[in-house]
């Protein structure tokens, strides 16, 4: 297939961008792409392609902008049930950590998904995939983290298993059973983190040499709660040391509330990506920006929170860091499925220009989930994931909010409109 006559073809190529870097679009203007079964062969102009493909399948854009997909890297997108009660008591005065400590919060969610049938957890979360997808999110990490015990993280990541293969969103999976401090270990954070080590971790690889493997070429990633409440900095270390030693690639969420330093050690122990990173110290900034380790900020989070303060993003890149943007979608903090709202708050919050958004939802993001080799730009040899925006310029995204500019979302080389799959034959 031929997709032709675009009227601006953002390939981001190049590779993941850091820094002053970031914003390189590398637009090709009435750009083409050529696709042969799930990949990308050829980008370049219109004229060209059609000129040396007259017998290809042809899909015209029309004008319109086509851009990567969206890449999501940070999202707890499967639960049961809702928050919708503690958003009240939010409004009211309450603090997040409080809500928490008094046994909502995160707790709330566990005792919901624990009693949730693995049909249930699918039904539930296969329609905010579905809106994601809609949306223009073609990959999108999912964390487990809602069990807080062995037997529920692994139903968790069953659910997550089975919903990649019916597709068509591509999910890449987080084993976050370091979520929080479950009740029947309140008191005893350590005992809790010993668990994980001891018996979660060990499990969780024997589980995934029987489950997981024919789903995806490596093992999930094992993420941590660094945060005052929930897991301190050496309880990290030991459960994400633990994790390395199995072999399992890490990821850490630090820094939402207090700077406890975990953005300095996901970069030690070589994390894929430090995540939320709200209250960062310049030194901890520093030692990320050194690593491969990417800088995943979270601006739904504090939206949904009202709060004012937001990952100091523009500290990140003058120290030369990986900047990538991600949803969040969790149902505490932010029940959000769409990048399209995430670039327009980074643009506003965080004061990104859309490009600079833009390829922190793309080609950093694919950073973020160690798949910037065959996601995230338009390149040949990648994953054919690309979205035809209804818009005939990339500024629309992040300057309009509240409506959905994809047009369709082409996912391996198949096309969908945002109300249902459509036929690649037929253009």
């Amino acid at each position: 297939m031929l997709i032709h006559s675009a009227s601006q073809l953002l390939t981001l190529a190049g590779g993941p961008q850091r820094g002053k870097e970031l914003g390189r679009l590398a637009i090709i203007e009435n750009g083409a792409v050529l696709i042969r079964a799930d990949k990308i062969v050829e980008v370049g102009t219109s004229d060209a392609l059609r000129k040396a493909y007259p017998n290809e399948v042809m899909l015209d854009a029309a004008g319109c902008a086509v851009m990567p997909g969206f890449v999501d890297p940070h999202t707890h997108v499967i639960w049961a049930g809702d928050r919708a009660a503690e958003f009240e008591m939010k409004m009211a005065g309450a603090k997040y950590m409080e809500i928490l400590a008094a046994g909502g919060g995160i707790l709330s969610t566990v005792n919901k998904t624990r009693a949730a049938s693995l049909k249930t957890l699918m039904d539930e979360t296969r329609p905010r995939l579905q809106r994601m997808f809609a949306c223009g999110t073609t990959t999108a990490e999912a964390k487990t983290g809602y069990g807080l015990e062995t037997e529920t993280e692994l139903r968790l990541l069953n659910a997550l298993i089975f919903l990649n293969d019916e597709g068509p969103l591509e999910l890449a999976p987080t084993f976050l059973g370091a979520h929080a401090v479950p009740a029947e270990y309140r008191g005893d954070p350590q005992g809790y983190t010993d668990l994980v080590c001891n018996e979660m971790l060990p499990v969780l690889l024997d589980w995934c040499s029987s489950h997981y493997s024919n789903s995806f070429n490596s093992l999930p990633f094992v993420d941590v709660f660094c945060e005052t409440g929930a897991f301190d900095l050496e309880q990290s270390r030991q459960i994400l040391s633990k994790a390395r030693e199995l072999g399992f690639p890490l990821k850490l969420h630090a820094d939402e509330f207090d700077n406890l330093g975990g953005a300095a050690l996901a970069a030690e122990l070589g994390a894929v990506s430090a995540d939320h990173l709200v209250k960062t110290s310049l030194a901890d900034i520093s030692v990320l920006a050194g690593s491969k380790t990417a800088a995943v900020s979270l601006p739904c989070t504090p939206f949904g929170l009202a709060e004012k303060e937001y990952t100091p993003v523009h500290q990140i890149l003058e120290a030369d860091g990986i900047l990538a943007l991600a949803t969040d979608c969790n149902p505490g903090t932010a029940w959000c499925e769409s990048m399209q709202f995430v670039i327009a708050l980074a643009c506003r919050a965080m004061k990104l220009t859309q490009a600079q958004a833009i390829a922190a939802s793309t080609i950093n993001a694919a950073q973020a989930i160690q798949r910037a080799d065959d996601l995230g730009s338009l390149e040949p040899g990648k994953q054919a994931d690309l979205l035809v925006l209804s818009v005939p310029d990339y500024r629309q995204l992040g300057y309009r909010f509240g409506t959905n500019l994809v047009r369709q979302v082409v996912k391996r080389g198949i096309v969908y409109s945002v109300e249902g799959k459509i036929s690649s034959e037929g253009g």
